[in-house]
């Protein structure tokens, strides 16, 4: 048990240090108000402490001795503090929700920002619905821990000691009888503090699990109708539901148990106080105002602490998520910026791998010292079966990804020495699947530039033969394009990625990652129709399976296991008999008729 409790200490600290590292970096730009809502909440505690003392003079002042005028002042101290207290709450609860949401606001934009200087294999790591819940469901855990609990446990804390001074000053005796559970109090608290947070931990856990599964299943929902796994899918879920259930009723069933013995306590204290202090007003040391003020006190004592039990669940949630928020922006990108960029005045697109060693996991390499020299303006095609490292040779030189040995060059310059931004204009690349937004054609094809004109963009679009479908949707290049190009064939994304590649990029390295894999043949001939003209006057890298995609080469590479075996024309790799020409024989083969 002693090693468990070790094991976890060091967790929980970690859980509160998130918490205070968050609200120190993004409350601090918003003190002004954090600094009002200080001052209000010192003045609202003072004032909440009045009314017993008021009722005390009452009963022992004026009531005591028959004097109804003298219960006019009192009277109306005792409505003027309700009312300034009201005011003060107010204004308090207004500056820490302007310091709290403007504070979430910016963190909102941090976390995004972070996110995206990350490199691929960040998202390699985090599934999409993982990263969301950061975002959205984590932020929104922080919300209801700044907007609700955060200012009852500020108000109730500083109530709570504001009250225990006055009582001790008033009373030391009476305050002790009053007070005589709160070490028994403190020790539950501190029990069920340890149980509910590994309960919320778990709660929360389950959450993100259940989140990612559905995201995942909801983005594969052809997939899984297509085959038929729809029951699969439904018990699949079901399990993650069931425990979700049960961690979210384990959560519950803590708060619950620990609320009722806080009850219980609270009586308890109640009770010994009526006894106590009834003896002393019998005894003479205490006197019949002075026990109804304490009776009064003490329900201000409790009643903060009760409240306080009662967002402990709130807090437990929004210290993980404060944990996980910390973990996700301290995660330090994997491709870093110089700092000093290179500059590239004109980009020739002279392309250089040398002894390049890369590999996603540890021990499990993907290239093998991959040395490769590409001039200017040539075109070179990349075959090879899947696996062979022919998608991770374009990932290195788009770098999103770093070597774990060797270089990568352009036009002589290392590109780790590039700005990201200078080198992603450089080298444009057409992925396998290509990716659409909601928004017009336009916006798809210039990606919110307001740099690039009207013409720039459309001449881009009849470069990638892209303009021919366009011109024929309702609207054109104003024609909306739904979530992820729903309502667009593979083959109109795929030339809205070439049309935008050449946009974004018209000059430079061109690169097509099986750009023609998944469509048909009427848009693989508009696209080589397109590469016809566009390769001739830059340099370019395509890689496919489909060698019809590739005639036109002026070289060819062939790719095994993360090694270039073969480097050449098309028409010497096939007089050599080597592997590009059983390739080209096995697929000259097995076409259909």
């Amino acid at each position: 048990m002693s090693g468990q409790k070790a094991r976890k200490k060091p967790s929980e600290q970690s859980q509160d240090a998130a918490l205070l590292w968050l609200l120190l970096t993004t409350a601090a730009p918003h003190w002004r108000y954090l600094l009002l809502a200080g001052v209000m909440l010192a003045v609202a505690a003072g004032l909440n402490v009045l009314p017993p003392y008021l009722l005390q003079q009452a009963i022992d002042g004026p009531i005591a001795r028959g004097d109804a005028a003298g219960l006019w002042p009192l009277a109306l101290s005792y409505g003027g503090v309700a009312v300034g207290a009201f005011v003060l709450q107010y204004g308090q609860v207004y500056a820490l929700q302007m310091a709290g949401q403007r504070a979430l606001s910016d963190l909102r934009v941090r976390l995004l920002e972070h996110m995206l200087r990350q490199g691929q294999g960040f998202f390699g790591k985090h599934p999409v619905g993982d990263l969301v819940a950061r975002i959205v469901g984590d932020i929104d855990s922080l919300n209801a821990l700044l907007s609700s609990s955060v200012v009852i446990i500020l108000t109730e804390s500083v109530t709570l000691v504001a009250i225990i001074i006055v009582m001790f000053s008033v009373n030391w005796a009476l305050a002790l009888i009053s007070l005589a559970v709160l070490p028994v109090l403190l020790a539950i608290t501190i029990y069920f503090r340890r149980r509910i947070r590994r309960s919320s931990t778990g709660e929360r856990t389950a959450l993100a699990r259940t989140s990612s599964f559905l995201n995942e299943q909801i983005q594969g929902m052809l997939l899984v109708q297509l085959f038929g796994r729809q029951a699969a899918s439904d018990q699949q879920f079901d399990g993650y539901n069931s425990a979700y259930r049960r961690a979210l009723v384990n959560l519950r069933f803590q708060s619950a148990v620990f609320l009722s013995v806080l009850e219980v306590l609270s009586a308890f204290g109640m009770a010994a106080l009526l006894y106590g202090g009834g003896q002393g007003v019998l005894a003479g040391w205490a006197t019949i105002g002075t026990l109804v003020a304490f009776v009064q006190y003490t329900e201000r004592a409790f009643q903060p602490i009760l409240r306080l039990s009662e967002q402990y669940n709130s807090v437990q949630i929004g210290l993980g998520a404060a944990e996980r928020i910390q973990r996700t922006l301290l995660a330090k990108p994997s491709i870093g910026e110089p700092a000093r960029p290179a500059a590239l005045p004109h980009i020739r697109g002279a392309v250089e791998f040398r002894d390049v060693q890369f590999s996603y996991l540890p021990g499990e390499p993907v290239l093998r010292g991959v040395s490769l020299r590409i001039p200017p303006g040539q075109n070179v095609a990349v075959v090879g079966a899947t696996g062979a490292g022919k998608s991770s040779l374009v990932g290195l030189l788009a770098r999103f990804y770093d070597p774990q040995g060797g270089a990568v060059s352009l036009d002589g310059v290392n590109i780790r020495d590039l700005a990201l931004a200078d080198l992603r204009r450089a080298v444009a690349v057409v992925p396998q699947d290509p990716v659409c937004l909601a928004g017009s054609i336009a916006m798809n094809i210039r990606l919110y530039r307001d740099d690039i004109s009207d013409e720039a963009m459309r001449r881009a679009a009849r470069e990638a033969n892209a303009d021919r479908f366009i011109n024929q949707l309702p609207g054109g290049y104003d024609y909306e394009v739904l979530p992820g190009g729903a309502n667009l064939s593979v083959g109109q994304r795929q030339l809205l990625a070439l049309a935008r590649a050449l946009c974004l990029s018209p000059e430079g390295v061109l690169v097509l990652d099986e750009a023609t894999s998944s469509i048909d043949t009427a848009t693989e001939t508009l696209i080589q129709e397109a590469l016809g003209r566009i390769l001739r006057a830059r340099t370019s890298i395509v890689i496919a399976h489909r060698l019809s995609t590739v005639r036109r080469a002026d070289r060819i590479i062939v790719m095994h296991q993360g090694q270039i075996i073969e480097d050449g024309s098309p028409d010497e790799l096939l007089a050599s008999d080597g592997a590009y020409a059983r390739l080209s024989r096995h697929q000259l083969a097995t076409r259909p008729e």
